[in-house]
């Protein structure tokens, strides 16, 4: 076990994925490299107690033995920065520069009166009016740029989760995106609908059968428009009844049904835009597996997958905002 004069001998920056539900912290040296990284469930729902309080004990509980011998920086994003974090922090309006958020992030001190830097949101109004924003999702894409600085020319990058983002980046900036509730959809009609009734509480498909039922629901999604979406969704319940589908996949069928609209409209949408551009799948493997193959089945096929670049992103951060200085000369993008 290292003792802390070498933790902090070696530790540039303490870097925090602060979201909802989950609280992800990492411990990185000036280059870059995640030397410790540690996760918990103090999410900003999800406290160990109310307040103030609760966001000072999960920081410490997390990282505080990280900290002890120096004046180490902190920088932190996700939803820490949120209306219901423990500061908020404001959204830049695309078209955003990434390096810009590092300028833009927001200053607090703990009760112990550490520093936290916490990085801005992102916000993007349609042209009909619609605002979208998004907080934690900017980090990421940083951190897929930061590797792979010729996505930053233009690239599209699609981010499956519980609040799925489509972001078109240009020269550097993000200039648009949108936002799907498809995972939380999913999620409340499983739980709280009919349509989950008929759903065993164990056990699943065969994989063959998971496999097939998935696809028909991309299928099924590809023959109609988001007017059919309703309609189409008690065929969930349906296919169940007459046996047409096993009861154990139709949750594979329900998942294909929402991510297939989801990609319907997010295509149909870049459409004009996608000749040439390089399209990224960036998030947890299992669930870009699932959008990779309602990709394929629609006619696309990314041309990467990445998952967890928000340490990466979140270095980078540090290094715009001057938290960190480089051993070695880098550059953003």
């Amino acid at each position: 076990m290292n003792s802390s004069r070498d933790v902090s001998d070696r530790t540039a920056l303490v870097a925090l994925d602060w979201g909802t539900s989950s609280l992800r912290a990492f411990r990185m040296d000036a280059e870059g490299t995640v030397l410790e990284r540690r996760s918990g469930g103090h999410g900003i729902q999800n406290l160990p107690a109310p307040g103030n309080a609760g966001f000072q004990q999960a920081f410490d509980e997390i990282c505080g033995d990280w900290l002890e011998d120096r004046d180490v920086p902190v920088i932190a994003g996700g939803m820490v920065g949120s209306a219901q974090g423990w500061k908020e922090a404001p959204y830049l309006a695309c078209p955003v520069r990434l390096e810009t958020l590092g300028s833009a992030a927001t200053a607090m001190k703990t009760e112990t009166g550490r520093t936290i830097l916490i990085a801005p949101g992102v916000s993007f109004e349609t042209p009909a009016g619609m605002p979208d924003v998004m907080r934690g999702e900017e980090i990421q894409i940083a951190g897929v740029l930061a590797d792979r600085p010729e996505w930053s020319r233009h690239s599209l990058l699609v981010l499956p989760g519980t609040h799925s983002k489509w972001a078109e980046v240009r020269n550097g900036e993000i200039v648009r995106f949108s936002t799907y509730m498809t995972g939380e959809l999913y999620s409340v009609l499983v739980r709280h609908s009919i349509l989950g009734r008929l759903m065993p509480q164990d056990g699943k498909a065969a994989p063959e059968i998971a496999t097939k039922a998935f696809a028909d629901g991309v299928a099924m999604a590809r023959t109609g428009s988001a007017d059919d979406l309703t309609h189409q969704l008690f065929a969930v319940r349906t296919l169940g009844l007459t046996g047409r589908l096993p009861t154990a996949a139709l949750g594979d069928y329900l998942s294909g049904l929402l991510i297939g609209h989801e990609l319907v409209s997010g295509l149909a949408q870049i459409s004009a835009a996608r000749a040439g551009v390089p399209l990224v799948l960036v998030g947890e493997n299992a669930l870009c597996e699932r959008y990779a193959r309602a990709f394929s089945d629609l006619g696309s096929e990314p041309a990467g997958r990445i998952e967890n670049p928000a340490p990466r992103g979140l270095f980078w951060l540090a290094v715009a905002a001057g938290l960190v200085q480089l051993e070695r000369s880098g550059q953003y993008v």
